[in-house]
Formats: structure tokens, sequence, C-alpha cells
């Protein structure tokens, strides 16, 4: 197995380049911040974006948890790969991640100063110091629901090809880790109440939310709630619709990720609040 080293300063650009340095190597495999990464997708191992410290964040991404590490040996048998590139911010933590994982000495070494300008490497620093922003070599999708209630930003990489012609080379994904804020930020049951009661007042058929209940996980936030009817809709139908329009509006809006949305259809009325207001209004004119 051929494994190659990609070494920089924390901070300046090395997962943004990643998969550009992969390909130019012909290796199809990357070890970064505890990931093991094939092409677009997370094969195994946990991202030390998620740790909630930096000194929890290094540990992770040095793979000193055994479960973490065997994790990972596991799928690098199975799968075998020809090459690995592993990244690190300095020639020890490369070679510390290949010993930890039973790899093959490094063979061949990158650095960041070969593949990036030193205003690139400026401009990746600034960003992360002012903004704490971090970039993972994968499509947002992919580690969504490892981020529930993190700032996801997709983040397209494209190539010049000719006049006014580009070629889309890639996708990843921006985060800001918890331990890249002083403090922290938390979203209320009753916010994701609120949203949610928005939601769904604004689709015909629904009369209001009679029961709601919220809980929050590490993987994402499970809902439960009783929604009154109104006589005469197709019922299996429109809780469908309010399924998909509730998940779409507090992921946008929260940026949660919600695991489970069970709803029920508790009662039916003959009219609903607003045509029953409307009505009044109309008899009082």
């Amino acid at each position: 197995m051929r494994v190659v080293g990609f070494v920089g300063p924390s901070g300046t650009g090395k997962s943004h380049r990643a998969v550009w340095v992969a390909r130019e190597w012909g290796i199809d495999f990357i070890i970064d911040d505890g990931l093991l990464i094939r092409g677009a997708q997370i094969i195994a191992g946990t991202s030390a974006k998620k740790e909630k410290t930096k000194i929890g964040s290094i540990k992770c991404a040095l793979f000193t948890d055994d479960e973490h590490a065997n994790d990972v040996k596991t799928a690098i048998r199975q799968y075998n790969p020809e090459g690995i590139l592993i990244l690190g911010t300095s020639d020890g933590m490369v070679e510390a991640i290949a010993k930890r994982l039973e790899l093959p000495e490094i063979c061949e070494k990158v650095y960041i100063h070969q593949v990036a300008t030193e205003f690139e490497i400026k401009q990746a620093l600034t960003t992360r110091k002012e903004q704490g922003k971090h970039v993972i070599p994968v499509p947002t999708f992919e580690i969504k629901k490892d981020f529930s209630g993190y700032f996801l930003d997709p983040l397209q990489i494209f190539r010049r090809k000719g006049k006014g012609r580009f070629q889309l080379i890639g996708e990843k994904s921006v985060v800001r880790p918890t331990f890249s804020y002083l403090g922290n930020y938390t979203i209320s049951d009753y916010t994701i109440y609120q949203i949610v009661d928005y939601v769904t007042s604004n689709i015909e058929g629904v009369n209001k939310i009679s029961r709601f209940r919220v809980e929050n996980h590490p993987e994402g936030i499970y809902i439960e709630m009783d929604l009154v009817l109104v006589y005469g809709c197709q019922i299996k139908p429109l809780l469908r619709n309010i399924q998909q329009k509730v998940i779409d509006e507090v992921e946008k809006l929260t940026a949660l990720n919600i695991e489970c949305l069970n709803i029920t259809a508790k009662s039916l009325v003959l009219e609903s609040n607003k045509a029953l207001e409307a009505r009044r209004s109309d008899l009082a004119t």
C-alpha cells in the first residue's frame, strides 16, 4: 500500500485541497481529522470537528481512542486500497497516524506550500481565525446527520474550462465546530414548536396542533405531534405533505437534523379556524 502524507499548519487549506491532491497522486482514499474518506463518501471514523474542545479534536484526529482506531483499521482491511493520503499538521502527526492505524511507512510527503500560493494560505488562515470555519472534503449531505445543530455550508469547487466555462470537480462542506466559538448556542423547544405551528397553520386542511413533544439527541431531534384536521380532507396525503414541509423548514431554519417526525391525526372538525374567523368577519360586516 502506498501511503502519502499531506502536511501543513492548521487552517492553511489542506482539507480544501485534499481531493485534488489525492487525484493528482492517483489515490482514492483520504484520512482527514478522524475520518476515512473514499471519493465523496465517508467510509469509517468520527469527525474531529464534532469534539467540544481543541484537545479532544486533536486526540480524535490522532485516533487515540481504540474503538475509533479499530473501526478505521477494519474498513482499511476490508477495502484494501492501493494508496491512502493522510492529512496532518506536521511530519510527526502524519507518521503517528500511519503507525496508529498499522499502515506502511509514509513513502512521500506533499506540503501545503507546494500546492497553494502564499496569498491563498494567508486567506485560508484569515478565514479560520476570523470566522472559525473548517472544511470537510465531502458533500454536506454526507455529514449532515452527524452535525445536527451545527452551521453547515456546502462549498462547490469548480475548475475553469475555457472562456466562461467551468467544470464541477468536487463538493466540500464548511462547518463551524463548537470548539471554534467562545461559548455555545441553544434553540429552545418552544422555538421549534413556533416554527412547526407556523408551517402547519399555513397548510390547508389543518385546524391546529393539539399536542407537541420534542426530544433532543446527539444525532438529531425527535418530534411527536397530534393534529386536529378539517373534515373532508384526504388524511394520508395531507399528513405526508405536513411531514415533508415541517422537516424542510425546521432543518433550514435551525440546522437541526430531524431524526424522526411522528404525526397523528387525533380528531376532525367541520370547519377550520381560518374559515370560521372569515365567516364571522363576513357576518360582522
